[in-house]
């Protein structure tokens, strides 16, 4: 099922004939951030926008989908937002790029698709619910653009799975663009990991270890015997050479 989008949003335009850092911060410092109108039949305009507006437009649920109308002097111009720029650390919006959009000229767009139910495959057979995509591309004209797909999963049972095809789609307005056969979400068996290869790799990771310590400790051996070896004889030497010594 499509949700379509809320009826009218404005966005308050003002042009802006500066550039530069300063006066991004400035703006930024008046509750405006620095923007771009390009697209259409239209040249590209710089200009500023209010941020709560287009804020307002992100966090709603059409998202970056949603379809407003630039008021810049009092002339409005149907537009989305095409990219957008956010502060990494805090999170302000830095800069936004806003699209005209042709109310009779189709286009394409990414629409969110979100799920609902239990699924029986999980509440009976165990199984797990995993989402692979959470949007799918159509094609439509600017004013059918939906803000959200929702699609009931409550009767996928273990190993099926919701496709691109499943979701309804009003096919006067809307054409799917996404390869139909797109799994979106399905339900699989829970994995379990295997004990056996864990302890074959265990053991064999000991084996080798085990003659490499006794030749080390063999090797160090035979050389602290050589080592003795090679002094006892010394000292008998010595000791035979004192005896002659003292018999002189």
């Amino acid at each position: 099922m499509a949700q379509k989008q809320q009826e009218k949003v404005v966005v308050e335009a003002a042009p802006r004939a500066e550039r530069g850092k300063n006066e991004a911060r400035r703006l930024r410092a008046s509750g405006r951030v620095p923007a771009v109108l390009y697209g259409g039949k239209g040249e590209a305009i710089t200009l500023s926008v209010n941020t709560k507006q287009v804020n307002s437009i992100l966090r709603s649920q059409s998202g970056h989908n949603t379809l407003f109308q630039v008021d810049l002097n009092g002339k409005h111009e149907p537009a989305i937002l095409k990219d957008w720029l956010n502060d990494p650390v805090s999170g302000n919006l830095l800069h936004v790029d806003l699209l005209r959009v042709a109310m009779d000229v189709r286009m394409r767009v990414q629409v969110p698709v979100h799920t609902f139910g239990d699924p029986a495959g999980v509440k009976v057979q165990g199984g797990v619910f995993e989402v692979v995509t959470r949007e799918v591309e159509i094609e439509c004209l600017p004013g059918d653009i939906p803000s959200e797909f929702r699609a009931d999963v409550s009767g996928l049972m273990l190993n099926d799975a919701l496709r691109a095809r499943d979701l309804q789609l009003d096919a006067s307005k809307l054409k799917l663009l996404t390869d139909p056969e797109q799994v979106l979400a399905h339900v699989v068996a829970l994995k379990v990991e295997e004990e056996k290869p864990a302890e074959v790799a265990a053991t064999e990771a000991a084996t080798p270890a085990e003659p490499e310590v006794i030749k080390k400790g063999k090797k160090e051996v035979e050389g602290e015997e050589g080592a003795e070896g090679e002094g006892k004889p010394k000292a008998a030497e010595k000791s035979d050479k004192g005896d002659k010594e003292k018999k002189k």
